[in-house]
Formats: structure tokens, sequence, C-alpha cells
């Protein structure tokens, strides 16, 4: 049989700008605007362009360092980033990579994307950091998008998916369906309202299965976040009964990093329904009726061997 030949990606078509075009055209008189600003702040603007991609105007700036702090709603510092940040940038010399920030309406700058970063230079003692200053404020809500500075682990996410639910909730309240860019996906809402409750929750147990059953909901975001906290608390109920087999489990001698991912797995009705959606309380109570008549004897050791997924704790 002869070899399948592997079809040729097409080469995308030219788009955005040419290099003469970011700086030719006069800056509209709102980025001047914010370019006086910044100087009033203490900053100087180093220059004043449009991005190659969308022709969007963008300011790179001096600002001084105690004016910038992270948007309120990301994810929490990492000391351990931070000492390796401030060692790579003792070690060259030099700060090379501009964070992104807007300004804030009460003064003063937001970063999305340089929390790290801006910690490592305070704890270099820097006077001043280099930023690209993006005129819409929207930008910063699009967190998910823009924080490429450390990979994301599940725990990280949700907070951060919560924590701008909430400060979107006060600002715009549209239907949370309406923020499906700036959210990533609907089960990061939910995991993120169980972390909020307890930082040890094991959300990669059950993110499987909130995937099938978690959609964007059609209310307004301060309605949708009640419905979001209910169904973090009925998740919250499901984990500690499956904590509970996972107990017994481990009373009878069987001993595994993945005993909570493999009680998930057996207790899931969408388990071998390949490609199955469902609703997700009629899911997550049928999950906690198993998980409360889950016999703990009839596991043998052999079921365990070829168990896989997260450990208990992330």
């Amino acid at each position: 049989m002869a070899a399948k030949r592997s079809r040729k990606k097409k080469a995308p078509e030219p788009r955005g700008l040419e290099a003469v075009a970011l700086v030719e055209r006069e800056p509209p008189a709102a980025v001047q605007g914010l370019a006086r600003e910044i100087e009033r702040d203490g900053g100087s603007v180093i220059g004043i362009y449009r991005e190659p991609l969308g022709g969007h105007w963008q300011i790179l700036a001096g600002l001084p360092v105690d004016a910038v702090k992270p948007t309120p709603y990301q994810r929490d510092l990492s000391a351990t980033h931070v000492t390796r940040l401030a060692a790579a940038m003792e070690s060259l010399g030099r700060f090379l990579d501009p964070i992104i920030v807007v300004r804030a309406q009460e003064g003063g700058y937001w970063t999305p994307n340089g929390h790290h970063r801006l910690a490592a230079l305070k704890e270099l003692g820097a006077r001043s950091v280099v930023a690209l200053v993006v005129p819409e404020v929207e930008v910063a809500r699009r967190i998910l998008l823009l924080n490429t500075e450390k990979a994301h682990n599940l725990r990280e996410r949700s907070l951060e998916v919560a924590r701008l639910a909430e400060g979107l909730a006060q600002l715009d309240d549209r239907p949370e369906r309406e923020f499906e860019a700036e959210f990533e996906e609907p089960s990061l809402l939910t995991l993120g309202f169980c972390y909020q409750r307890d930082g040890r929750f094991s959300g990669g147990a059950y993110h499987p299965v909130l995937k099938r059953v978690e959609k964007f909901l059609a209310a307004r975001l301060s309605k949708a976040l009640e419905e979001r906290r209910g169904r973090a608390a009925l998740l919250l109920e499901l984990n500690e009964a499956v904590n509970d087999v996972v107990k017994k489990l481990k009373e009878r001698g069987l001993q595994s990093p993945y005993l909570k991912a493999f009680v998930v797995a057996r207790i899931n009705p969408l388990r071998f329904k390949r490609g199955a959606k469902g609703e997700f309380e009629e899911t997550i109570q049928k999950m906690l009726a198993a998980a409360r008549r889950f016999d703990v004897n009839k596991v043998r050791p052999e079921q365990l061997a070829g168990a896989a997924g997260p450990p208990e704790e992330e």
C-alpha cells in the first residue's frame, strides 16, 4: 500500500502592517493624552507605535517601579519563581522583557502579565521598569491570554478566572457566556470557587468530568457567579465523600498516588459513554450517590495497577 502523502500546509496570507507603517501616522489624540499622563506620573515615553498585527496603538515607556501593581484578579505570587528571576537578571545585569500595563482609573498602572518580573525588579532595588502601555483598559481583563510569564497549573488558572469574574461582575455585568475569551473554559469558574474555599482541593481529579458537563451560562455574570458558588459547594460535598472512600481504601492497605482519580473514574456515569455530555447537577448528584454506596471491599489491588491520573493533592 502506497504511503499516504502528507498535504503541505498552505502558507498564510500576508496580513498586518508593513514595518515602515508602524510609526508613519500621527497618534490619535487619546494616545497622545495617555503619553502626557505617563510623563506626569514620573515616567518617560520611549516611543509610540502601532503593533504589527492589528495596527493598535501602544506606548513603550519607562515607569517608576512603585507606580505599577499586578491586576487584582491574577494568581498568587510564587516566591521561588521571583527568586529565580531576580538571580537571572542579576547574573545578566539586564532587564530585557518589558511588561504589559494599562493605566488604572484611580491612577497608577496595572500589569496583567508582569507580576513576577515586577517583584524580581523590586527585590533587586530597581527604580524603574520598561513597559508596553496599552490604551485599552479591557485588555488587562483578558489575563489568561496575556499571562505567558509562567506556565499555569489548574489551580492557578482556576483561581485567576474566579477572581477575574468577581472583578468583572462589578464593572461589566453582561451574560457569562459573553466572556468566553476571558474565562477560557466554564469548568475553571466552578473549580476556582472550590479552590477559594479549599486550597488543597484536587481539582485535577474532577476536571475531565466537568469539561463534559459545564457550559457558559446565559445569566448575567453577577447572577451566574451565585450559580457557580452553588456548583462549587456541591463539588466540595462530592470531594468529601470521595475522600472518605480513599481513606477506607488506604485502611485496607491499598496504596497509590492515584487513588482519588481511580475512585472518581469508577463513580463517573459518563465514563464509558464516549463523547457523551451531561447536565452538571444531575451528573454530580449521581457521582455523590455512587461515592456514598461505594464498596471498598470489591476493589482488588490489580485494579489499581492500571490506574492513572492526577495525584490526590496537587
